[in-house]
């Protein structure tokens, strides 16, 4: 493998595609990994270096397969795309170990119950009233840690199934 471009270091796409070249040695180089995406070395490195400012969605979902590092297309949503940035999701690979035990102490906080339970009295009517509003964003922070360790699990499991 050839010595580290310490510009890119710490650069989402350079150190997947760093990542990957420890079990493809064809991606250790530029041109091998441009190659393999079928774009440019110099494409590539504009990415790497962060001097394209919108990296090419398509280009952003074949780095994810060809790298193996699905925690790409999470990352590219909520850094870059304008919707994507409000949504509780993951955008680091993690360990099987940390992402179960975060959804399992969301789940076992005796609230999913009384969540569900207000949930529903807030919803019965059709409408959010002002004295419900506080309680349903607290429902809704409860539901987006939620969410956001369910994405952990998704991530590793897209990484599975290659």
């Amino acid at each position: 493998m050839g010595a580290a471009a310490t510009k890119a270091v710490g650069n989402v796409y350079y150190e997947a595609r760093k990542k990957a070249a420890m079990y493809n040695d064809r991606l250790s180089s530029r041109e091998g990994a441009a190659e393999a995406l079928g774009i440019s070395p110099s494409t590539l490195a504009d990415y790497e270096l962060g001097l394209t400012k919108f990296v090419p969605v398509e280009n952003v979902i074949r780095m994810a397969d060809v790298y193996n590092a699905p925690q790409l297309k999470p990352h590219y949503c909520k850094n870059v795309c304008p919707i994507g940035c409000e949504m509780p999701v993951a955008t680091e690979e993690t360990s099987i170990e940390l992402a179960t035990l975060r959804m399992l102490k969301a789940l076992d906080e005796g609230k999913i119950d009384e969540v569900k339970d207000r949930l529903v009295e807030i919803a019965s009517d059709g409408v959010i009233d002002d004295d419900e509003k506080a309680d349903f964003k607290k429902i809704m922070g409860f539901l987006d840690k939620l969410s956001h360790s369910i994405s952990e699990i998704r991530i590793i499991a897209e990484k599975c199934e290659r």
